[in-house]
């Protein structure tokens, strides 16, 4: 008899649980002990092992999907055996089934404005609605970053059909049905909430005109002309309809507006439209004319010229991409509700440039100051346990593990791979694992889990020569470190002018969390094992 598998609970905070991956498929055989899924929970990626035996005749999960605790992960049973009645037990959270979206909230709408309960009601026989997955516990959108199948083209179970960015990550999105993609409900480079329509697929040349009437999100269309309007420009003949910069032009919306930023005149565009209305392809194929294109022209003054030379730049925009927003939303929120105030200290890094030194002098191995750096933090966190915390309202949350977060620019802005254990790290580990980070962040390779969970974070410009700076607080740390460039410069030593190594460093602290004396001994701290490597070892 089939057995329901349900989403354990992991963990005595966890509330729901991830797929990061499953180790099985529907239909394959599974004994006790086989490890069916790993699972992510708020703290960590485990894996999940099977106590029954059998066939998994369903998944109600995708990989990539997340489901609250209890809800239905699994089905295993006999081969062919009836599962209908335990399916509609509990609804899987990633599912997309079409009977399954009946019973979703009216309130969760597409970006067209058309209910996802609207939609499966209906979704012809055979017809799949594939809504935009969450990806991450915190996604409320998504990104079509690519679409790997275009309308028409045939789909089977297990093809790419996009690459979904959300706020995290790029991810690819597989399809779990087979047929033919008949409507794409999110346009390549655009944006939709949470469960709308993604994706239709089904048989060939089946009509879902009523699946949704809307176009995709962020896709314009071309208003219809206004009757009154029409009834004017049907009088003249279509090259007819603008004799004079004074006679108004039929056109649209869309075709306005590219004509403007093309700098297109379209008193010289010959409509194709209704009664000669410009449309969106007159302008894309617009080309001037011979005796406009060699026109002389008209004579200016040179105040005149000078002048056109500072107007002829255009304003252009960009989207912002799922990161970008997630920034701005995160730091506006960390700056306007924590009470930010910084620490400044001079670092003499004569005795660590030796240290390196003599370090990188042993085989197969390199390590870089940054490396240093976040091997001295992590110490001098063990020894100021008050840095490592966090403000949660009604109480300060001490953390166990120091998890330090290495900010690393990307394209789209930034994001913070985070060091688990980081204290516990020596620095070949510590160089390895940020150059491996690092470089799977600047190809959006990395997964969910390695940007969480950071008790402290470290943003470091100094090789791009920048000397001191200040951060802003990746919450819910209760502070971050800004490390500049290694600078030489005169110094007092020893009653004598030398020329030292210095680096600045500032420590941008929560309040809250942080007292400015509690602050100031940490900072004391990280300068006594950066100017004395050879304390980190006592």
């Amino acid at each position: 008899m089939a057995e329901v598998i349900t989403m354990p609970r992991l963990s005595d905070t966890m509330t729901e649980g991830k797929v990061a991956k499953w180790h099985k498929k529907t239909g394959d055989k599974v004994k006790e002990g086989d490890i069916l899924a790993e699972i992510e929970t708020d703290k960590a990626v485990q894996d999940f092992e099977s106590e029954i035996e059998g066939t998994l005749l369903y998944v109600g999960v995708e990989e990539g999907g997340s489901a609250a605790v209890d809800s239905v992960l699994a089905i295993i049973g006999n081969e062919g055996e009836d599962i209908s009645a335990l399916k509609g037990g509990s609804a899987p959270a990633a599912d997309t089934s079409s009977e399954e979206k009946k019973i979703e909230e009216e309130s969760k709408t597409e970006g067209n404005g058309t209910s996802v309960e609207q939609t499966a009601a209906e979704v012809p026989a055979g017809v799949e609605v594939i809504t935009m997955p969450r990806l991450s516990d915190t996604m409320t959108e998504g990104k079509v970053a690519k679409w790997h199948k275009n309308v028409g083209d045939t789909v089977k179970e297990g093809d790419l059909l996009a690459e979904i960015e959300t706020d995290k990550a790029v991810q690819d999105f597989e399809s779990e049905f087979n047929g033919v993609l008949l409507k794409q409900g999110v346009e390549e480079g655009g944006a939709a909430p949470v469960d709308s329509v993604l994706a239709i697929i089904g048989p060939a040349g089946t009509d879902i005109s009523g699946v949704g009437a809307a176009k995709p999100a962020a896709q314009s269309s071309e208003k219809p002309v206004e009757p009154k309007a029409e009834a004017k420009t049907e009088e003249k003949p279509a090259a007819q309809v603008a004799n004079s910069s004074s006679d108004r032009v039929a056109i649209s919306p869309l075709a306005k507006k590219m004509a403007q930023e093309k700098g297109v005149d379209i008193q010289s565009v010959q409509g194709s439209g209704e009664n000669g209305r410009i449309v969106k392809k007159d302008i894309e194929n617009y080309q001037p004319s011979q005796s406009q294109s060699t026109a002389p022209a008209p004579a200016v003054s040179a105040a005149a010229q000078v002048a056109l030379n500072f107007v002829q730049g255009e304003d252009t925009e960009t989207p912002n991409s799922q990161v970008r927003n997630i920034i701005a939303k995160r730091l506006s929120e960390s700056k306007f509700s924590a009470p930010h105030y910084y620490l400044m200290v001079e670092i003499n890094m004569d005795k660590a440039i030796e240290a390196r030194k003599e370090i990188n002098s042993l085989s197969d191995t390199k390590i870089s100051f940054n490396d240093m750096i976040i091997k001295a933090t992590a110490i001098a966190l063990r020894k100021h346990p008050q840095v490592n915390s966090s403000w949660a309202g009604d109480k300060i949350i001490h953390r166990g593990n120091i998890n330090i977060g290495v900010a690393v620019a990307i394209p789209d802005g930034l994001v913070v791979p985070v060091l688990k254990n980081t204290d516990q790290m020596n620095y070949t580990q510590i160089s390895a694992t940020v150059k491996d980070m690092a470089s799977r962040a600047k190809s959006k390779g990395l997964k969910a889990n390695e940007m969480e969970g950071s008790t402290f974070s470290i943003s470091n410009l100094g090789m791009f020569g920048i000397e001191t700076f200040t951060s802003i607080i990746n919450q819910p740390n209760s502070a971050i470190l800004s490390v500049g460039a290694i600078i030489e410069k005169p110094i007092v030593k020893d009653g004598q002018i030398v020329i030292g190594n210095i680096m600045k460093l500032s420590l941008a602290c929560d309040h809250r969390v942080v007292d400015g004396a509690t602050g100031s001994e940490f900072l004391q701290t990280l300068k006594t094992y950066l100017e004395s490597p050879l304390t980190l070892l006592l």
